[in-house]
């Protein structure tokens, strides 16, 4: 179905590269004027506005640290402004910084933390108080298998991804009163910059240890976070959708 969102205004975090950049490409194509950030990819980002554009909407780049509340605040608040409106927030801001916890620095767990968790909630909260008085809204957070099931040498990334996961389930309990749903999507691992930093012998091991025995795309990523935005999901709300190929069928 064309312009499933036509005239709609969806924001999208971190979203000049990998599975952001799809969705900004999937909301696009359904008739969703996007609004996006990004911190230092400017020529991907100017890349995508231009793709978005082409596709009939009007699209917002912005170099914006997630991790900083104030800017975010004043970012959304200039988003409603420039684009009349706000109805969805994908959040999809994240980083790693693997180590084993023995190795790992201080800094590595913050910057993760202040990415990962802190940056979800800045923009939750830019946004909620709009969705809260118009009674309606949708939040889809990009969350990992990792907060599911834990993976070793990502204690700080699966702690960040397990909080999003609490608080897509809280948000959506204080929310659905007011029509508006929280919900995640949960990747395996998937077919991006991150997973191709991997070495060569370790991304055939994880293939092997993958079900359907292949990493997964990012419009299959941008696939579901569209089921999650849609009315076909509209009795769903507080969900942490796993794909990941079968990696941690539990």
């Amino acid at each position: 179905m064309k312009n499933l969102w036509a005239g709609k205004v969806a924001v999208v975090t971190g979203a000049s590269r990998g599975i952001g950049r799809a969705i900004v490409r999937m909301l696009a194509g359904q008739g969703a004027h996007v609004a996006f950030n990004y911190l230092q990819s400017a020529d991907q980002a100017k890349t995508l506005v231009a793709e978005a554009e082409a596709l009939g909407v009007r699209c917002l780049a912005d170099q914006v640290d997630i991790c900083d509340f104030e800017a975010v605040k004043n970012w959304i608040a200039d988003v409603k402004s420039q684009l009349g409106g706000l109805d969805m927030l994908i959040n999809n801001a994240g980083i790693v910084r693997d180590k084993s916890l023995m190795m790992m620095l201080e800094e590595d767990w913050l910057d993760v933390i202040r990415t990962n968790e802190n940056g979800m909630f800045n923009a939750a909260r830019a946004c909620i108080v709009t969705f809260l008085k118009q009674r309606c809204g949708n939040i889809v957070n990009i969350s990992s298998v990792s907060g599911l099931v834990g993976m070793p040498g990502q204690t700080n990334y699966s702690a960040s991804k397990g909080a999003m996961n609490a608080f897509t389930r809280s948000l959506a309990k204080e929310t659905a009163a007011y029509g508006v749903r929280v919900n995640a999507v949960a990747p395996g691992f998937i077919e991006t910059e991150m997973v191709s930093a991997i070495d060569e012998q370790r991304q055939n091991r994880l293939r092997t240890e993958i079900p359907l025995g292949r990493f997964g795309r990012v419009e299959e990523v941008a696939a579901v976070v569209r089921f999650l935005l849609s009315e076909d999901s509209g009795y769903m709300t507080g969900q942490v959708i796993q794909m990941d190929g079968g990696l941690a069928i539990r």
